[in-house]
């Protein structure tokens, strides 16, 4: 039985066989790895920003659907921004850039901001209450948010110009637009600005803070 065994190994070819080509896959189209199904996302329109989304619209349309290749429609029984995806969109994550980029205008951003949001990958949007940072009622909540605009939306601007970030004050709603690092230090010095440090304070943290970013680029 031994001798048999070893005559069938040695009958056995000791060279290896070739292996099959690897196969080659067309990359799949955006349409078909959500097994072809369309798409959508819906963005709610506050009544506050109905006229200023009429007058933008256009501004708004043109990157959206020529350069997205998304499609948007406004819903105006159930008034809701509407997109989805079609054919030729060339990539999937476009939908959600689009969702964002709309629901920053919604909260108060101007366009040139927001479209922002489209071409660059690392920019989010972030929102707090005073509230959340402080309990403030009556004429303290006023003070607060007189102190976070300044005179003329003075205090605001430096620190939007010094955190290379953009800031909506809706009330007692506040809400920062840029990269994850300068969106912290906006919300730092806004959260100083709420619990009652003065301006000039956080000017000079301010000052401190964009010559160590200037140093690290």
């Amino acid at each position: 039985m031994q001798s048999e065994a070893f005559m069938e190994v040695d009958g056995v070819s000791s060279e290896p066989k070739p292996l099959p080509p690897k196969p080659k896959f067309e990359p799949l189209k955006p349409h078909e790895m959500s097994d072809g199904r369309v798409q959508f996302r819906k963005v709610s329109v506050p009544q506050h920003r109905y006229t200023p989304l009429k007058k933008a619209w256009m501004e708004i349309y043109t990157p959206v659907y020529e350069q997205m290749k998304i499609d948007i429609r406004m819903n105006l029984k159930v008034r809701k921004v509407e997109l989805k995806t079609r054919q030729d969109t060339p990539d999937v994550s476009n939908l959600q850039k689009c969702a964002d980029f709309v629901h920053a205008f919604m909260l108060g951003f101007d366009v040139i901001d927001a479209v922002a949001l489209l071409r660059l990958d690392e920019l989010y949007v972030e929102s707090f209450e005073i509230k959340d940072v402080k309990t403030l009622r009556g004429d303290h909540l006023s003070r607060a948010i007189g102190r976070l605009s300044g005179k003329g939306g003075k205090t605001k601007f430096a620190i939007e110009n010094a955190t290379k970030t953009r800031i909506v004050i809706a009330d007692t709603k506040i809400h920062i637009l840029g990269s994850f690092a300068n969106i912290k230090i906006a919300r730092d010095s806004l959260c100083s600005l709420i619990l009652g440090s003065p301006a000039g304070k956080i000017y000079s943290k301010l000052r401190a803070v964009t010559a160590r970013l200037a140093e690290r680029f």
